[in-house]
C-alpha cells in the first residue's frame, strides 16, 4: 500500500481483527475492537465467522419494539426517530424498509448493525441479541451506508485488501478475495487507480464489495443505489439479486425508490414517523387496494391555493364512481373499480368546475398507492418534504459510536 499525507500503512494485530462492521475503519463508522462496552459480555474469540444462534432458526433478523430519541440540541426539541418499530425478516431473502427520508430507516439499520444503542426494545440478527453480544453480530454482519467508507486516496484493490486483513484474511487469501470481488463488481479494470478517480457509480460498487469481503450472513444495504445513473443502477439490483438467489444471503434494504422495493424485495414494510405502518409482500398489499388508480394533474394556471383547491377538486369529482380521493396541490389522486368508465366522469367533472387538465393516467396499484392509503399522503411528496430536514436525523446521531 502506498504511502501518502495523512495516511500510513498498519499492520494489523490478530487481536484487532474483526473489528469493523464494513470492513473499514471510516471517520464516522468506527467500532472499538477489545474489550468491553457497557452491557456487553467479553468478545467471543472462538471463531471469526459464525456467531452462536439463540434465535428460532429461519429469521435472520427480528426487530420488537424499538425506540430511539435524539437530543435536539440548540434549543430544540428532541426527535423521536424511532416510535416502536418492529418487523422480522425470513434467512435468505431480500427485505426493503421503504419511506422518506427522515422516516427512521437509517437508525434502524445503525441500531442492528451496532452502530448505534435504541433506548428500548429488542432486536437480534443472525440469532444474536445486538446489545448484549455487539462483537459475535459484527462478525456476522456486513453494513454499507450511504456515505461511503472507502479511502479515496487508495486503490481499489488495496481498500478491499485491507478491509480483508481486518476482518482476519491472511495476505494471499485476501488479495484473492479482492481480485474476486473486483471481477464481480465489473472494477478490475480500474482496481489499481484511485479511488477518487472513481465514478459515483463504480464508487458505490466498491462500497458494496467493501462490505462483502468477509462472506457475511446478514447485509445491510442503505439506499444503496441513490444517485446512481439508470445503467448502474440495473447492474446494482442484478447483483442484489445474485446474492440471494446464489449465496442464499439475507439482506435488508433501505429505499425510497418505489420500483427498488418492488423488484428487489420478497417482502417490504412501510416504514413512517418511526413506525411500520403495514408490512407484506409487495403484490399482498398491492392486491390490498382494489380497482384502478387514476392520478390528474391540473393545469399549471390553475392556482394552488391549498384547501380551498382541495374542496373544489373533492367537489368535482364526488359524482364519477371514485372513492379514496386525494388532492396534493395541483394532482388528483383517486381509485376506482372500474377506471376506465371513471376516468371520463372526473375529467367531465373537472371540466365543469373550470378546473383545467394537464394530463391524467390510469394505473393498477402501486407501493405509492399502498403508502397513500396508509399514511394519506403519497411517497413522493413525503420525499419531498422531507428534503429540508436532515435524512433519518443523522446530524443528531453522527457523534453515535457502538460500544
Amino acid at each position: 500500500m502506498r504511502q501518502h499525507p495523512g495516511h500510513r500503512a498498519r499492520v494489523v494485530p490478530p487481536d484487532r481483527r474483526n473489528c469493523c462492521v464494513n470492513s473499514h475503519p471510516g471517520p464516522s463508522h468506527a467500532i472499538r475492537a477489545g474489550g468491553t462496552g457497557p452491557g456487553e459480555t467479553a468478545p467471543d474469540r472462538r471463531s471469526p465467522t459464525v456467531p452462536p444462534a439463540t434465535r428460532a432458526p429461519g429469521t435472520a433478523i427480528d426487530a420488537v419494539a424499538l425506540r430511539k430519541t435524539y437530543p435536539g440540541g440548540r434549543g430544540r426539541p428532541p426527535v423521536r426517530a424511532l416510535d416502536g418499530l418492529s418487523f422480522a425478516v425470513p434467512t435468505g431473502t431480500v427485505f426493503a424498509l421503504l419511506g422518506p427520508n427522515g422516516a427512521g430507516k437509517s437508525t434502524t439499520t445503525k441500531i442492528l448493525a451496532t452502530l448505534s444503542r435504541a433506548d428500548s426494545g429488542t432486536a437480534h440478527v443472525a440469532g444474536t441479541d445486538v446489545a448484549r453480544h455487539p462483537e459475535r453480530v459484527r462478525r456476522a454482519i456486513g453494513y454499507v451506508a450511504q456515505k461511503p467508507v472507502t479511502d479515496p486516496m487508495d486503490t481499489g484493490r488495496e481498500n478491499l485488501v485491507l478491509a480483508g486483513r481486518l476482518q482476519g484474511l491472511g495476505a494471499r487469501d485476501a488479495r484473492a478475495r479482492a481480485a474476486e470481488l473486483l471481477d464481480r463488481f465489473s472494477l478490475t479494470d480500474a482496481a489499481d487507480r484511485l479511488v477518487t478517480t472513481y465514478s459515483g457509480g463504480m464508487a458505490r460498487k466498491l462500497d458494496v464489495a467493501m462490505g462483502l469481503v468477509h462472506r457475511p450472513q446478514v447485509l445491510f444495504l442503505d439506499e444503496p443505489t441513490t444517485g446512481l445513473d439508470p445503467e448502474a443502477r440495473a447492474e446494482m439490483w442484478a447483483e442484489i439479486e445474485r446474492m440471494t438467489a446464489v449465496e442464499s444471503m439475507t439482506i435488508l434494504l433501505t429505499t425510497h425508490y418505489l420500483e427498488e422495493a418492488d423488484r428487489l424485495a420478497a417482502n417490504v414494510a412501510i416504514v413512517d414517523e418511526g413506525r411500520v405502518v403495514v408490512a407484506g409482500t409487495p403484490d399482498a398489499l398491492k392486491d390490498e387496494l382494489r380497482g384502478d388508480g387514476i392520478v390528474v394533474e391540473l393545469a399549471p394556471g390553475v392556482p394552488d391555493d391549498g384547501a380551498s383547491l382541495a374542496g373544489r377538486v373533492a367537489d368535482a369529482v364526488r359524482a364519477s364512481g371514485v372513492r379514496d380521493v386525494r388532492v396534493e396541490g395541483r394532482t388528483l389522486r383517486a381509485r376506482a373499480d372500474a377506471g376506465a368508465v371513471a376516468l371520463p366522469a372526473v375529467l367531465a367533472g373537472l371540466d365543469a368546475a373550470g378546473l383545467p387538465v394537464a394530463s391524467a393516467t390510469l394505473a393498477r396499484p402501486s407501493l405509492d398507492d399502498v403508502y397513500l392509503r396508509h399514511t394519506g399522503r403519497s411517497l413522493t411528496a413525503a420525499q419531498a418534504g422531507s428534503r429540508s430536514a436532515a435524512g433519518d436525523h443523522a446530524g443528531a446521531a453522527a457523534e453515535e459510536v457502538a460500544a
